[in-house]
Order: C-alpha cells, then structure tokens, then sequence
C-alpha cells in the first residue's frame, strides 16, 4: 500500500522544529521554502510509522536546501496581508 505524501513538490512550507536542544532548530526553525522533492527511505520500518519513511526535500528561501520529515513541516505562516500593505 502506497502512502500518500503529508505535502507534495511545488509545496510551500515552514520548518517547525520547537525542540530548542534540537541542532537544527537554530539553523531552520521559522524558515519557508518549497518542497522540490519527496523522497522515501524505509525509516518508518524503523520507528513503526509509515509517515517517517517521507523526506522532503525542500529549497529555502535563503537558497539552502535541506531534507526534513513530516514531523518538522508545516503550512506556511500566511504573510499575503502583509504584502498587500
């Protein structure tokens, strides 16, 4: 059975790492960016959810492009009101 994807390419997304001890939290958190691939491993063997066995990858509005898992992505904060002003 195929899993569908939590996001899909073309996707735009915030990274959500609340964890502050987390070393990617200070790299990431906070930032946007659009998922340009999703990848799948067999992490979710691993663990026992299906759901980390996507990686997303995503390219970030500073140009860096990183991997991040489910867990770690959310929709994007809403800024059009503030684009209108």
């Amino acid at each position: 059975m195929e899993m569908m994807a939590r996001f899909a390419e073309g996707d735009r997304v915030r990274v959500d790492i609340p964890d502050e001890t987390d070393p990617e939290h200070s790299r990431f958190h906070g930032d946007h960016g659009e998922v340009v691939k999703v990848l799948t491993d067999d992490a979710g063997t691993v663990t026992g959810d299906d759901r980390d066995s996507q990686l997303y990858r995503v390219a970030l509005e500073d140009g860096e492009t990183a991997d991040f898992r489910w867990r770690d992505l959310r929709p994007p904060i809403d800024d059009s009101t503030e684009a209108e002003n």
